[in-house]
Protein backbone atom coordinates (compact mmCIF):
# COMPACT_ATOMS: atom_id res chain seq x y z
CA UNK A 1 0.00 0.00 0.00
CA UNK A 2 3.38 2.40 -0.04
CA UNK A 3 2.49 3.35 -3.39
CA UNK A 4 -1.77 3.78 -2.60
CA UNK A 5 -1.25 7.35 -2.05
CA UNK A 6 0.37 9.88 -4.84
CA UNK A 7 3.62 11.76 -3.69
CA UNK A 8 2.69 14.99 -4.15
CA UNK A 9 -0.59 14.42 -1.44
CA UNK A 10 1.55 11.78 0.68
CA UNK A 11 2.80 14.52 2.97
CA UNK A 12 0.19 17.28 3.24
CA UNK A 13 -0.94 17.66 6.60
CA UNK A 14 -4.40 19.41 7.37
CA UNK A 15 -4.84 23.20 7.07
CA UNK A 16 -3.35 24.41 10.33
CA UNK A 17 -5.89 26.66 10.44
CA UNK A 18 -8.97 24.51 10.67
CA UNK A 19 -6.48 22.09 12.50
CA UNK A 20 -6.15 25.15 15.38
CA UNK A 21 -9.81 25.54 15.70
CA UNK A 22 -10.34 21.78 15.86
CA UNK A 23 -7.96 21.96 18.60
CA UNK A 24 -9.21 24.81 20.69
CA UNK A 25 -12.52 23.44 20.94
CA UNK A 26 -11.59 20.07 22.11
CA UNK A 27 -9.55 21.67 24.94
CA UNK A 28 -12.97 23.99 26.02
CA UNK A 29 -14.72 21.05 25.77
CA UNK A 30 -12.60 19.38 28.59
CA UNK A 31 -12.84 22.77 31.15
CA UNK A 32 -9.77 24.97 29.34
CA UNK A 33 -9.58 28.02 29.15
CA UNK A 34 -8.34 29.19 25.68
CA UNK A 35 -8.26 32.19 23.43
CA UNK A 36 -8.33 31.59 20.15
CA UNK A 37 -6.26 33.57 18.51
CA UNK A 38 -5.45 31.02 15.81
CA UNK A 39 -8.58 30.83 13.79
CA UNK A 40 -9.58 33.68 11.32
CA UNK A 41 -13.32 33.67 11.13
CA UNK A 42 -15.25 37.28 11.48
CA UNK A 43 -17.05 37.54 14.63
CA UNK A 44 -19.56 39.45 13.10
CA UNK A 45 -23.68 38.23 12.01
CA UNK A 46 -24.33 37.80 8.37
CA UNK A 47 -26.80 41.27 7.51
CA UNK A 48 -30.38 40.58 8.66
CA UNK A 49 -31.91 41.01 5.04
CA UNK A 50 -28.81 38.55 3.30
CA UNK A 51 -30.11 36.08 6.06
CA UNK A 52 -33.83 36.71 5.10
CA UNK A 53 -32.85 36.27 1.01
CA UNK A 54 -31.38 32.53 1.89
CA UNK A 55 -34.54 31.90 3.92
CA UNK A 56 -36.85 33.03 1.44
CA UNK A 57 -35.36 31.11 -1.47
CA UNK A 58 -34.47 27.74 0.61
CA UNK A 59 -36.77 25.97 -1.98
CA UNK A 60 -35.27 26.72 -4.79
CA UNK A 61 -33.55 23.04 -5.01
CA UNK A 62 -32.18 22.75 -8.85
CA UNK A 63 -28.97 22.81 -10.28
CA UNK A 64 -28.18 26.53 -11.09
CA UNK A 65 -25.70 27.11 -14.43
CA UNK A 66 -22.41 25.65 -13.42
CA UNK A 67 -20.83 28.88 -14.11
CA UNK A 68 -23.24 30.60 -11.57
CA UNK A 69 -26.33 32.06 -11.29
CA UNK A 70 -26.12 35.24 -14.05
CA UNK A 71 -27.84 37.70 -11.63
CA UNK A 72 -25.09 36.88 -8.76
CA UNK A 73 -22.40 37.03 -11.42
CA UNK A 74 -23.58 40.66 -12.81
CA UNK A 75 -23.60 41.87 -9.21
CA UNK A 76 -20.10 40.99 -8.48
CA UNK A 77 -18.98 42.74 -12.15
CA UNK A 78 -20.48 46.07 -10.58
CA UNK A 79 -19.16 45.26 -7.19
CA UNK A 80 -15.82 44.70 -8.74
CA UNK A 81 -16.02 47.86 -11.25
CA UNK A 82 -17.35 50.46 -8.45
CA UNK A 83 -14.26 49.44 -6.59
CA UNK A 84 -12.12 48.95 -8.99
CA UNK A 85 -12.98 50.64 -12.16
CA UNK A 86 -12.11 47.75 -14.10
CA UNK A 87 -14.71 45.57 -16.28
CA UNK A 88 -14.71 42.25 -15.12
CA UNK A 89 -18.15 40.94 -17.25
CA UNK A 90 -19.99 38.63 -16.09
CA UNK A 91 -19.10 36.17 -18.76
CA UNK A 92 -15.19 36.50 -17.25
CA UNK A 93 -16.51 35.67 -13.77
CA UNK A 94 -17.42 31.82 -11.77
CA UNK A 95 -19.19 31.68 -8.84
CA UNK A 96 -17.18 28.87 -6.72
CA UNK A 97 -18.21 26.92 -3.56
CA UNK A 98 -15.30 29.70 -2.00
CA UNK A 99 -12.72 31.46 -2.64
CA UNK A 100 -10.62 28.54 -1.68
CA UNK A 101 -11.76 26.47 -4.20
CA UNK A 102 -11.63 29.31 -6.70
CA UNK A 103 -7.53 29.24 -6.73
CA UNK A 104 -7.40 25.70 -6.50
CA UNK A 105 -9.15 25.18 -9.81
CA UNK A 106 -6.60 27.86 -11.06
CA UNK A 107 -3.56 25.63 -9.59
CA UNK A 108 -5.03 22.61 -11.18
CA UNK A 109 -5.49 24.18 -14.50
CA UNK A 110 -2.09 26.72 -14.43
CA UNK A 111 1.00 24.90 -15.98
CA UNK A 112 3.17 26.73 -14.77
CA UNK A 113 5.26 28.32 -11.40
CA UNK A 114 4.49 30.18 -8.42
CA UNK A 115 5.74 33.04 -6.72
CA UNK A 116 4.83 33.69 -3.06
CA UNK A 117 5.74 36.33 -0.52
CA UNK A 118 6.45 35.21 2.61
CA UNK A 119 4.24 36.12 4.98
CA UNK A 120 1.56 33.84 2.81
CA UNK A 121 -1.83 31.86 3.50
CA UNK A 122 -1.11 28.74 4.66
CA UNK A 123 -3.26 26.67 1.75
CA UNK A 124 -1.23 28.77 -1.47
CA UNK A 125 1.52 26.20 -1.15
CA UNK A 126 -0.06 23.01 -0.58
CA UNK A 127 -3.14 23.82 -3.24
CA UNK A 128 0.41 24.66 -5.73
CA UNK A 129 1.74 21.14 -4.50
CA UNK A 130 -1.60 19.49 -5.35
CA UNK A 131 -1.28 20.60 -8.62
CA UNK A 132 2.41 20.06 -9.39
CA UNK A 133 2.95 23.72 -9.64
CA UNK A 134 6.81 24.41 -8.48
CA UNK A 135 6.70 27.26 -5.61
CA UNK A 136 9.37 30.28 -5.34
CA UNK A 137 9.54 31.67 -2.07
CA UNK A 138 10.22 35.52 -1.71
CA UNK A 139 11.69 36.87 1.35
CA UNK A 140 10.07 39.98 2.53
CA UNK A 141 11.15 42.20 6.05
CA UNK A 142 9.06 43.81 8.37
CA UNK A 143 9.92 47.67 6.94
CA UNK A 144 7.94 47.15 3.87
CA UNK A 145 4.74 45.42 5.57
CA UNK A 146 5.72 41.78 4.85
CA UNK A 147 5.33 42.73 1.13
CA UNK A 148 7.89 42.54 -2.05
CA UNK A 149 9.86 45.47 -3.09
CA UNK A 150 9.98 45.91 -7.40
CA UNK A 151 13.66 45.55 -6.87
CA UNK A 152 13.02 42.14 -4.76
CA UNK A 153 9.97 40.94 -7.06
CA UNK A 154 12.07 41.92 -10.22
CA UNK A 155 15.29 39.77 -8.84
CA UNK A 156 13.37 36.56 -8.02
CA UNK A 157 11.46 36.25 -11.40
CA UNK A 158 14.95 36.69 -13.65
CA UNK A 159 16.17 34.08 -11.08
CA UNK A 160 13.40 31.39 -12.34
CA UNK A 161 13.48 32.56 -16.34
CA UNK A 162 11.45 32.42 -18.78
CA UNK A 163 8.71 30.61 -17.60
CA UNK A 164 4.72 30.84 -17.19
CA UNK A 165 4.65 32.21 -13.52
CA UNK A 166 1.73 33.52 -11.25
CA UNK A 167 2.26 35.59 -8.26
CA UNK A 168 0.01 35.50 -5.99
CA UNK A 169 -0.77 38.83 -3.86
CA UNK A 170 -3.46 39.34 -0.58
CA UNK A 171 -3.60 42.37 0.53
CA UNK A 172 -4.83 43.69 3.08
CA UNK A 173 -2.72 40.06 4.12
CA UNK A 174 -3.19 37.02 6.26
CA UNK A 175 -1.30 36.29 8.41
CA UNK A 176 -0.01 40.06 8.58
CA UNK A 177 -2.70 42.52 8.52
CA UNK A 178 -0.50 44.67 7.11
CA UNK A 179 -1.37 46.59 3.49
CA UNK A 180 0.34 46.34 0.36
CA UNK A 181 1.72 50.36 -0.18
CA UNK A 182 3.76 49.57 -3.51
CA UNK A 183 0.94 48.13 -6.09
CA UNK A 184 1.83 50.18 -8.79
CA UNK A 185 5.43 49.56 -8.67
CA UNK A 186 4.73 45.82 -8.25
CA UNK A 187 2.44 45.40 -11.41
CA UNK A 188 5.02 47.46 -13.47
CA UNK A 189 7.35 44.56 -13.08
CA UNK A 190 4.79 42.05 -13.91
CA UNK A 191 4.14 43.93 -16.89
CA UNK A 192 7.95 44.30 -18.00
CA UNK A 193 7.88 40.22 -17.32
CA UNK A 194 4.02 39.04 -18.54
CA UNK A 195 3.79 38.14 -15.20
CA UNK A 196 0.13 36.82 -14.38
CA UNK A 197 -1.50 37.83 -10.75
CA UNK A 198 -3.89 35.98 -8.09
CA UNK A 199 -4.93 38.69 -6.49
CA UNK A 200 -6.71 37.47 -3.52
CA UNK A 201 -9.19 39.79 -2.46
CA UNK A 202 -10.90 38.55 0.00
CA UNK A 203 -10.02 41.26 2.66
CA UNK A 204 -10.01 43.98 0.79
CA UNK A 205 -13.68 45.68 2.29
CA UNK A 206 -11.94 45.21 5.55
CA UNK A 207 -9.10 48.00 4.93
CA UNK A 208 -9.30 50.22 7.87
CA UNK A 209 -8.48 53.49 5.78
CA UNK A 210 -11.82 52.31 3.70
CA UNK A 211 -9.89 52.29 0.53
CA UNK A 212 -10.48 49.10 -1.66
CA UNK A 213 -7.01 48.48 -3.07
CA UNK A 214 -6.18 46.35 -6.06
CA UNK A 215 -3.69 45.98 -8.12
CA UNK A 216 -6.21 45.28 -11.18
CA UNK A 217 -6.34 48.75 -11.04
CA UNK A 218 -2.86 48.77 -12.38
CA UNK A 219 -2.66 45.97 -14.26
CA UNK A 220 -6.20 44.24 -15.36
CA UNK A 221 -4.48 42.37 -18.78
CA UNK A 222 -3.29 39.61 -16.28
CA UNK A 223 -4.76 39.73 -13.00
CA UNK A 224 -6.63 37.35 -11.51
CA UNK A 225 -9.30 38.70 -9.02
CA UNK A 226 -10.56 36.07 -6.26
CA UNK A 227 -13.01 37.09 -3.51
CA UNK A 228 -15.95 35.75 -1.41
CA UNK A 229 -18.38 36.07 1.25
CA UNK A 230 -16.57 34.57 4.37
CA UNK A 231 -14.66 37.77 5.62
CA UNK A 232 -16.61 41.12 4.94
CA UNK A 233 -19.91 39.34 5.04
CA UNK A 234 -19.26 37.20 8.10
CA UNK A 235 -20.59 33.95 5.90
CA UNK A 236 -17.68 31.84 6.04
CA UNK A 237 -19.92 28.88 6.65
CA UNK A 238 -22.01 29.52 3.53
CA UNK A 239 -19.21 28.58 1.20
CA UNK A 240 -19.80 31.10 -1.61
CA UNK A 241 -16.48 32.60 -3.55
CA UNK A 242 -15.84 33.87 -6.93
CA UNK A 243 -13.10 33.94 -9.81
CA UNK A 244 -13.04 36.90 -12.38
CA UNK A 245 -10.34 36.00 -15.00
CA UNK A 246 -8.90 38.68 -17.66
CA UNK A 247 -11.03 38.40 -20.86
CA UNK A 248 -7.90 37.90 -22.97
CA UNK A 249 -7.26 34.60 -21.44
CA UNK A 250 -10.51 32.98 -22.48
CA UNK A 251 -8.72 29.74 -23.02
CA UNK A 252 -7.81 29.35 -19.25
CA UNK A 253 -10.69 30.34 -18.77
CA UNK A 254 -12.39 27.69 -20.35
CA UNK A 255 -10.29 25.30 -19.06
CA UNK A 256 -11.41 26.62 -15.43
CA UNK A 257 -15.03 26.08 -16.45
CA UNK A 258 -14.40 22.47 -17.25
CA UNK A 259 -13.07 21.52 -14.08
CA UNK A 260 -15.61 23.19 -12.44
CA UNK A 261 -18.04 21.27 -14.08
CA UNK A 262 -15.96 17.78 -13.49
CA UNK A 263 -15.94 18.43 -9.44
CA UNK A 264 -18.39 20.36 -7.24
CA UNK A 265 -20.87 20.79 -10.45
CA UNK A 266 -22.14 23.88 -9.29
CA UNK A 267 -22.53 26.01 -6.17
CA UNK A 268 -25.27 25.48 -3.56
CA UNK A 269 -28.44 27.43 -4.77
CA UNK A 270 -30.18 29.54 -1.81
CA UNK A 271 -26.50 30.63 -1.21
CA UNK A 272 -26.23 32.03 -4.41
CA UNK A 273 -29.55 33.92 -4.23
CA UNK A 274 -28.57 35.52 -0.87
CA UNK A 275 -25.40 36.62 -2.31
CA UNK A 276 -27.28 38.07 -5.49
CA UNK A 277 -28.47 40.09 -2.46
CA UNK A 278 -24.96 40.42 -0.88
CA UNK A 279 -23.63 42.26 -3.57
CA UNK A 280 -26.32 44.05 -4.69
CA UNK A 281 -27.23 45.52 -1.71
CA UNK A 282 -26.17 48.93 0.53
CA UNK A 283 -23.87 47.34 3.17
CA UNK A 284 -21.77 50.87 3.76
CA UNK A 285 -22.96 51.36 6.94
CA UNK A 286 -22.13 47.44 7.92
CA UNK A 287 -18.95 47.68 6.52
CA UNK A 288 -17.63 50.78 7.90
CA UNK A 289 -18.86 49.94 11.89
CA UNK A 290 -17.48 46.12 11.68
CA UNK A 291 -14.03 47.85 10.09
CA UNK A 292 -14.41 50.44 13.22
CA UNK A 293 -14.69 47.06 15.63
CA UNK A 294 -11.74 45.68 14.17
CA UNK A 295 -9.48 48.49 13.98
CA UNK A 296 -10.40 49.66 17.70
CA UNK A 297 -9.68 46.10 19.23
CA UNK A 298 -6.52 45.47 16.51
CA UNK A 299 -4.91 48.55 18.04
CA UNK A 300 -6.12 48.10 21.32
CA UNK A 301 -3.74 44.43 20.76
CA UNK A 302 -1.22 46.00 19.04
CA UNK A 303 -0.40 48.99 21.95
CA UNK A 304 -0.56 46.55 24.89
CA UNK A 305 1.91 43.83 22.73
CA UNK A 306 4.67 45.86 21.57
CA UNK A 307 7.84 46.08 23.64
CA UNK A 308 11.29 45.62 23.80
CA UNK A 309 10.48 41.64 23.61
CA UNK A 310 7.95 42.11 20.77
CA UNK A 311 8.47 43.69 17.96
CA UNK A 312 4.84 44.15 15.36
CA UNK A 313 3.75 46.22 12.70
CA UNK A 314 0.09 48.46 13.35
CA UNK A 315 -3.22 46.89 12.01
CA UNK A 316 -4.07 47.93 8.54
CA UNK A 317 -6.94 45.65 7.77
CA UNK A 318 -8.46 41.81 7.97
CA UNK A 319 -8.03 41.22 11.79
CA UNK A 320 -4.71 39.73 12.36
CA UNK A 321 -0.97 40.72 13.96
CA UNK A 322 1.98 38.82 13.30
CA UNK A 323 3.96 39.53 16.66
CA UNK A 324 7.47 38.32 16.77
CA UNK A 325 9.23 37.25 19.36
CA UNK A 326 12.91 38.47 20.42
CA UNK A 327 15.34 36.55 22.54
CA UNK A 328 13.30 33.01 22.18
CA UNK A 329 14.56 29.81 23.86
CA UNK A 330 12.73 27.56 21.49
CA UNK A 331 13.85 25.90 18.10
CA UNK A 332 10.99 26.98 15.88
CA UNK A 333 8.43 29.36 15.88
CA UNK A 334 5.85 25.81 16.22
CA UNK A 335 7.81 24.71 19.83
CA UNK A 336 7.04 28.31 20.08
CA UNK A 337 3.20 28.49 20.02
CA UNK A 338 2.72 24.81 21.22
CA UNK A 339 4.90 26.60 25.19
CA UNK A 340 2.17 29.81 24.84
CA UNK A 341 -0.51 27.89 24.58
CA UNK A 342 0.55 25.26 26.97
CA UNK A 343 1.70 28.55 29.56
CA UNK A 344 -0.82 31.04 28.73
CA UNK A 345 -3.96 29.56 26.79
CA UNK A 346 -3.65 31.74 24.10
CA UNK A 347 -3.38 29.71 20.58
CA UNK A 348 -1.85 31.10 18.03
CA UNK A 349 -0.86 29.45 14.54
CA UNK A 350 3.17 29.53 13.80
CA UNK A 351 5.72 31.73 11.55
CA UNK A 352 6.48 28.52 9.73
CA UNK A 353 2.63 27.92 8.35
CA UNK A 354 2.88 31.14 6.63
CA UNK A 355 6.43 30.64 4.79
CA UNK A 356 8.58 31.71 6.70
CA UNK A 357 11.72 30.15 8.35
CA UNK A 358 10.75 27.85 11.38
CA UNK A 359 13.92 29.37 13.41
CA UNK A 360 12.03 33.16 12.99
CA UNK A 361 10.02 33.48 16.54
CA UNK A 362 6.87 35.01 14.19
CA UNK A 363 3.05 33.64 15.10
CA UNK A 364 -0.10 34.54 13.68
CA UNK A 365 -2.69 35.88 15.79
CA UNK A 366 -6.07 37.16 15.07
CA UNK A 367 -8.46 39.10 17.52
CA UNK A 368 -11.70 38.04 16.90
CA UNK A 369 -12.21 36.33 20.15
CA UNK A 370 -15.45 38.21 21.06
CA UNK A 371 -19.19 38.33 20.12
CA UNK A 372 -19.20 40.65 17.05
CA UNK A 373 -23.46 41.07 17.26
CA UNK A 374 -23.13 42.22 20.71
CA UNK A 375 -20.41 44.75 20.19
CA UNK A 376 -21.99 46.02 16.90
CA UNK A 377 -25.01 46.09 18.88
CA UNK A 378 -23.73 48.29 21.24
CA UNK A 379 -21.79 50.77 19.14
CA UNK A 380 -24.61 52.34 17.01
CA UNK A 381 -25.44 56.28 17.74
CA UNK A 382 -21.87 55.50 20.01
CA UNK A 383 -20.29 58.95 19.82
CA UNK A 384 -16.69 57.46 21.21
CA UNK A 385 -14.98 54.15 20.83
CA UNK A 386 -12.30 53.40 23.49
CA UNK A 387 -10.54 51.01 25.54
CA UNK A 388 -13.35 50.58 27.94
CA UNK A 389 -15.75 49.01 24.83
CA UNK A 390 -12.94 46.47 24.18
CA UNK A 391 -13.17 45.32 27.76
CA UNK A 392 -16.94 45.30 28.39
CA UNK A 393 -17.82 43.48 24.59
CA UNK A 394 -13.87 41.91 23.84
CA UNK A 395 -13.30 40.32 27.61
CA UNK A 396 -11.21 37.63 25.96
CA UNK A 397 -9.01 39.71 23.68
CA UNK A 398 -7.91 42.05 26.61
CA UNK A 399 -7.43 38.72 28.87
CA UNK A 400 -5.50 36.90 26.40
CA UNK A 401 -3.48 39.89 25.37
CA UNK A 402 -2.25 40.56 28.82
CA UNK A 403 -1.47 37.15 29.36
CA UNK A 404 0.56 36.91 25.81
CA UNK A 405 2.44 40.35 27.21
CA UNK A 406 3.55 38.91 30.80
CA UNK A 407 4.84 35.74 29.43
CA UNK A 408 7.04 37.26 26.67
CA UNK A 409 8.61 38.75 29.66
CA UNK A 410 9.86 35.46 30.83
CA UNK A 411 12.25 35.50 27.46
Amino acid sequence: MNDFIKKNIKNLKPSSTLAINEKTKKLSKKGDRVFNFGFGQSPFPIPEKIVSTLRDNADKKDYLPMQGLQELREAISLYLKKRTGVNYSKENIIVTPGSKEAMLLMHVAFNGEIILPTSSWVSYEPQAQIAHNKVHWLETSRENNWFPTASELEKKIKSIGTKNIILILNSPNNPSGTRCGNLKEISEVCKKYNINILSDEIYTDLTFNNNYDSISKFYPERTFVSGGLSKWCGAGGWRLGFLAVPKNLSEFFNAIKTLASESYSTVNSPVQYAAVEAYKGDYKDYILNTNKILKLVGNYVYNNLKSNKILINPPQGAFYLMPEFLNSKFNSSAEMCESILKDTGVALLPGSDFGFKSNKMLARLSYTDFDGKIFLENISGSKKLDDELIKKYAPNVVEGTRRLSEWSKSL
